[in-house]
């Protein structure tokens, strides 16, 4: 995605073709930075608070020094306002700053894929892939950090498969997330998705479903499932920052219908996105 705006912890905006990271950061050397994406409805940011109190709980888990959030919703500010367009893929990433200086952080802004609004009209297609739980605080369970090789790796094995993304699935075969995104499935009234002592990410789109769930008539169980649990299901969808409700068609070739609670719990996102 091209880079739209660009803004740097003691700099402010920058040109986004500037190089701002130094070759000896961490982030870039080992991974060890930490990052939060959400999706910005006419040039308001959707819950930013709750980001970046999710990317400060990341920046400890990993063991870097904790970011002045403050700051980085002045960045975020920065780069919605410089934004040609209204609706936008917020980043921002804490990375720890070379050996000899600050950590650095930075916000930016890109156009949402042209891609989404397609997939969520036709329906997504997932396979299962083997991924370790992470469950353990040294597997840094719940954290988004720049280390998302596996998970771009799985998304380009699902593509070579013909599917759209991939579902991780630990040894035991119990469920986890996807590569991007939180899963989903409904029987009946009934969603179910899998539980946060999974070591999954707690994501703010999901907690965001969980209130708008009982509006629609909906009770949600949060668990520890097999694979075949969902492909046992009526309806099965994802949800994410950025390609919020996505209703999905297809797991290891096990057809699914487009449903009624992906429709009602987009229109809900929307809804809470105006309000």
């Amino acid at each position: 995605m091209t880079t739209l705006a660009l803004a740097v912890t003691g700099r402010g905006l920058v040109d986004p073709t500037e190089a701002v990271l130094r070759a000896d950061d961490e982030a870039l050397t080992r991974g060890r930075g930490v990052f939060e994406t959400t999706r910005v409805y006419d040039w308001r940011p959707f819950r930013l608070e709750r980001h970046l109190a999710r990317l400060t709980g990341s920046a400890e888990c990993v063991g870097l020094a904790l970011p002045d959030a403050d700051e980085l919703a002045r960045l975020a500010g920065m780069v919605i306002d410089a934004a040609p367009v209204g609706d936008l893929a917020l980043r921002i990433y804490w990375t720890p700053g070379p050996p000899d200086g600050p950590p650095v952080g930075l916000a930016l802004v890109s156009a949402i894929p042209d891609t989404i609004e397609p997939m969520r009209a036709r329906g997504s297609r997932l396979v299962a892939l083997t991924s370790p739980r992470r469950d353990v605080r040294w597997l840094l369970p719940g954290t988004k950090s720049t280390s998302y090789a596996v998970n771009m790796a799985a998304e380009a094995e699902a593509k070579r498969r013909g599917a759209d993304d991939a579902v991780f699935v630990d040894g035991d075969g119990v469920l986890l997330e996807g590569t991007v995104t939180n899963i989903w499935w409904r029987r009946g009234t009934t969603l179910h998705t899998p539980s946060l002592e999974l070591g999954i990410l707690a994501g703010v789109t999901r907690e965001a479903m969980l209130e708008l769930a009982p509006d629609l008539g909906l009770e949600v169980t949060e668990g520890v499932y097999p694979l075949d649990d969902l492909l046992g299901a009526e309806e099965v969808f994802t949800s994410s920052s950025v390609r919020e409700v996505m209703p999905v068609v297809d797991v290891d070739a096990t057809p699914f219908a487009l449903g009624v609670a992906a429709r009602g719990l987009q229109a809900g996102l929307r809804r809470l996105a105006d309000a």
